[in-house]
């Protein structure tokens, strides 16, 4: 018989909830980044991020605004990384 590894499966969800309090790298379907401090979130992955970095890309270059907290709608997001933070190269 063949021994199966076995395989630690964690959902979506729950490893957004590990990122609370974290730094979190929201790259959203438009052309803009966001980096901040996850407060956090519902089922559809709406959040409130503090300290917030929003990198907005244009062919112009890249334009970073601070914000102090937003609330962010879920459908937008493209992706998450936690603790990620962009690097640019110009």
């Amino acid at each position: 018989t063949r021994k199966m590894a076995s395989v630690i499966r964690i959902q979506p969800l729950a490893l957004i909830d590990k990122c609370i309090g974290s730094k979190i790298w929201i790259i959203m379907k438009s052309n803009k980044e966001l980096v901040g401090t996850l407060r956090g979130f519902d089922e559809y992955v709406n959040m409130v991020l503090d300290d917030v970095t929003e990198y907005d890309i244009t062919p112009n270059g890249i334009k970073e605004t601070q914000l102090d907290q937003i609330l962010l709608n879920g459908s937008n997001i493209c992706m998450l990384v936690p603790g990620g933070d962009p690097t640019f190269s110009t």
